[in-house]
């Protein structure tokens, strides 16, 4: 009898990430200094079910693209503690294009299954919003903070061609990436629970969009 699409090694192995997650959410919402040190072992962990599922993927690159997009993911969320002499923000937006980039080309390359939806304009609004309501806020990384912008909406609207699950977990980082740039150029715009909010939709935008790949794969590997 055929496994579920989802087979039980691939979905165990997001136990650790699943648990990290609502623990660093709480460990924000108390202020606990645990909460840095939690965000790092945020993507190793992710990392975990890609592993397991490595032998059954084919090809190799789809893996090294996820792999690619989680690992600067990971720089992303440590971009301060891995490299304190640096501007931690500029490092940022480096470390998630990135990321996002990495995510695009997965998108596009292997997990798509249908043409661009018409709804997805409605994260061309999104970024001409963002631009208009923050833009006068970003000083010199305006042009900065718009190309990422560019680069994140790309990543919601190509998501929406994919898994079920990938689209949702586009448009959850984005929702992330929407709070904590209101957080960095608009903080007295938010109310205290910002925070954990930004990693709520963070670590769900994260697992949905991996979960949704890795269920894409195996229907593919098992279909061919």
């Amino acid at each position: 009898m055929p496994r579920p699409p989802f087979s039980s090694p691939i979905a165990w192995a997001f136990v650790p990430y699943v648990a990290m997650s609502v623990l660093h959410v709480a460990l924000l919402a108390f202020g606990s200094p645990l909460a840095a040190p939690t965000k790092l072992a945020l993507m190793p962990l992710l990392a975990v079910p890609v592993l397991v599922a490595t032998p059954r993927l084919r090809p190799a690159a789809k893996t090294a693209l996820l792999l690619v997009a989680i690992g600067a993911s990971w720089l992303g969320d440590g971009a301060g503690a891995f490299f304190p002499a640096a501007p931690e923000l500029p490092l940022m937006l480096a470390f998630f294009g990135v990321a996002h980039l990495a995510y695009i080309a997965l998108f596009l390359r292997f997990l798509k299954r249908r043409r661009l939806p018409l709804w997805t304009v409605v994260y061309v609004a999104w970024w001409i919003a963002m631009i208009i309501t923050l833009g006068p806020h970003t000083g010199g990384l305006l042009i900065a903070v718009g190309a990422y912008g560019v680069v994140l909406a790309g990543t919601a609207a190509f998501a929406a061609r994919c898994h079920p699950l990938v689209a949702i977990g586009g448009a959850f980082f984005l929702a992330s990436d929407t709070v904590l740039a209101f957080q960095l150029f608009l903080p007295d715009a938010l109310p205290a629970w910002s925070s954990p909010a930004v990693m709520l939709t963070y670590t769900l935008g994260q697992g949905l969009i991996v979960g949704g790949a890795l269920l894409t794969r195996h229907d593919r590997s098992t279909s061919s």
